[in-house]
């Protein structure tokens, strides 16, 4: 699962970085990204790349309303082509979703509360979590409104992960980004051997404040290191 990341590079950054035109509008920096909160996404038309703010928590376009997207945040790589709510999108509409780490809680003896930790690349690149991409049509206004949403993949975790939790985004390598993010690929047997852990060895990861539970803090305290008496392994 990954339910909260963190998302702090400037649009400009992010579009050189994947080599996309860029947004735009500029979100914010974001230490502790929430469902529902706006993100940024790389998507492609097949020739260009291109960086979007989409609404967190993808909203399929048969749904009544925008408000199923919450529980939509996270699409299990395993069962994306027989979902209805995923499977259309894993065909055509598929994106890479910049970050710059994310958080996972896990028990540790002694504490009431979970942990939180920070997991991130060990060399300060970004993350680009594989993700799928929707265009919900309001009935209400005769398809004018609409809501560009989208969810991150996760699967297995590797080595490093696993000790915190049994789930993790997809992290995609620069080398299959156009694979995946060609809307006229639907080769599902190429797309699925691409949803595996990442290495473990190129991440990094250690305890940070519970002040990450609450989405109202945002700041950049939020990554850093706290001294915890648990242990990993």
């Amino acid at each position: 699962m990954c339910g909260r990341f963190v998302a702090t590079a400037p649009p400009d950054q992010i579009a050189r970085y994947f080599d996309a035109e860029p947004p735009e509008a500029a979100l914010e920096p974001n230490w502790n990204v929430a469902p529902t909160h706006d993100v940024y996404a790389v998507l492609s038309d097949g020739s260009t790349r291109r960086v979007e703010a989409l609404h967190w928590g993808l909203v399929p376009r048969w749904a009544k309303g925008p408000s199923v997207g919450s529980k939509m945040i996270n699409a299990r790589a395993e069962t994306l082509a027989e979902r209805n709510a995923y499977k259309a999108a894993y065909r055509k509409r598929r994106c890479l979703i910049p970050a710059d780490g994310f958080y996972e809680w896990k028990a540790e003896p002694g504490q009431k509360r979970k942990q939180p930790y920070f997991i991130h690349r060990a060399d300060g690149e970004p993350m680009a979590f594989a993700g799928l991409w929707e265009v919900w049509r309001d009935p209400a206004t005769d398809g004018a409104d609409r809501l560009h949403s989208c969810c991150i993949i996760t699967g297995e975790p590797n080595e490093a992960v696993r000790p915190v939790h049994d789930r993790m985004p997809v992290m995609l390598p620069p080398e299959t980004w156009d694979t995946w993010l060609d809307p006229a690929n639907d080769d599902l047997d190429t797309l699925g051997r691409l949803l595996v852990p990442a290495h473990a060895r190129l991440y990094d990861l250690y305890p940070v404040s519970t002040d990450v539970n609450s989405v109202r803090n945002r700041g950049p305290h939020l990554i850093e290191r706290v001294e915890t008496q648990g242990t990993l392994l």
